[in-house]
């Protein structure tokens, strides 16, 4: 296969599983369950096909574009795309087609649903890391963002911006991440050098989920 770097890249995502389809031999990647991509291979196990979900006008236009993507074998053709392993597309333009189909897979569940599956709060917080979670703080998206530090009964800022406002599934949705909300709620025990890199990792854990 031409892109041998493809089920490294896969399991790269955030949440991805991945199982054998013993009947088809396909190997099928998922997020929350439901197939984004799949390799699949032949009877002696090569792969012949990597397919994957796009908008329907955008796999229409890329099929025109490219003789090596064509409708998707074996698949719903109007949303499902089959590229050739051994065919010509550019790593990076494939890598894309693969990017957009786990987010359109993803974006299929609910907001709420889509912070589960990720394991990761409204601003890119993956509360299980904390050492207070599941004592002191059920976390971000189980207490619908009533957490520990707010106060009794107040949702975080974050939260109450992000998800009760603007009903976005995350921040990433937001062209202002991050904002003067996130600017204004500070663990007051950071330094601003903390405070800084705590940002930047939580704006990068929301980018490599493929939110950003």
């Amino acid at each position: 296969m031409k892109y041998p770097w493809i089920d490294e890249y896969l399991m790269a995502k955030h949440s991805v599983t991945k199982d054998l389809q013993p009947e088809w031999n396909w190997i099928r990647y998922h997020i929350g369950g439901k197939m984004f991509a799949a390799i699949l291979l032949d009877d002696d196990d090569k792969p012949y096909y990597i397919n994957f979900k796009l908008e329907p006008t955008e796999g229409e236009f890329m099929r025109k574009q490219y003789a090596d993507i064509i409708p998707g074998y074996y698949s719903n053709k109007q949303h499902w795309n089959s590229v050739r392993a051994d065919g010509e597309i550019p790593d990076n333009l494939l890598k894309h087609w693969l990017d957009r189909s786990y987010q359109l897979v993803l974006k299929d569940f609910s907001k709420a649903k889509q912070r589960e599956i990720l394991g990761l709060s409204a601003c890119g917080t993956d509360c299980s890391a904390c050492p207070l979670h599941g004592n002191m703080c059920t976390g971000c998206n189980e207490a619908c963002g009533k957490v520990f530090h707010c106060g009794e009964g107040k949702a975080c800022p974050i939260y109450a911006c992000c998800v009760n406002k603007h009903r976005f599934a995350t921040c990433a949705s937001c062209g202002q991440m991050p904002c003067d909300v996130w600017n204004a709620t500070r663990d007051p025990s950071y330094t601003d050098e903390q405070f800084r890199k705590s940002i930047e990792d939580r704006v990068s854990a929301l980018k490599n989920a493929g939110l950003v």
